[in-house]
């Protein structure tokens, strides 16, 4: 399956999850929803946030452009909220899981789906 197709059907296609990307630990995009940009000032502050969060506990969680409220962490997961919507973040061996939900969607449902990917990605070495 390429990283596009787990965009499409895994993310995004749960219903759950509103806009997404998978980003490579290591810097770059691998596949995203239309109009979904990380940019790399966002990712490494991502990517330092799973080690140290307090530069998100200070500033809040930037993606996409849209700052949100930085909810907590630990050295996998990223959680966000800005209103009703939020933001989920999963690290994988390789890889970064970002998904966005909306206010139509409950946060345990979107976190589900985004950590029920990551997962699967650790279990086959991604």
């Amino acid at each position: 399956m390429s990283w596009q197709a787990y965009v499409d059907s895994n993310l995004i296609g749960s219903g759950q999850i509103t806009q997404a990307g998978i980003y490579g630990v290591q810097g770059g995009q691998w596949a995203a929803s239309p109009n979904f940009n990380v940019s790399a000032a966002e990712l490494q502050t991502i990517n330092q946030g799973f080690s140290d969060p307090a530069v998100l506990q200070a500033n809040g969680l930037r993606v996409n452009g849209v700052k949100y409220l930085f909810l907590r962490s630990d050295d996998r997961s990223i959680y966000g909220k800005k209103g009703n919507d939020g933001v989920v973040i999963v690290k994988t061996t390789q890889a970064v899981l970002i998904g966005l939900y909306d206010d139509k969607v409950t946060p345990g449902n979107a976190t589900k789906v985004v950590e029920g990917l990551a997962d699967y990605l650790i279990s086959v070495n991604y």
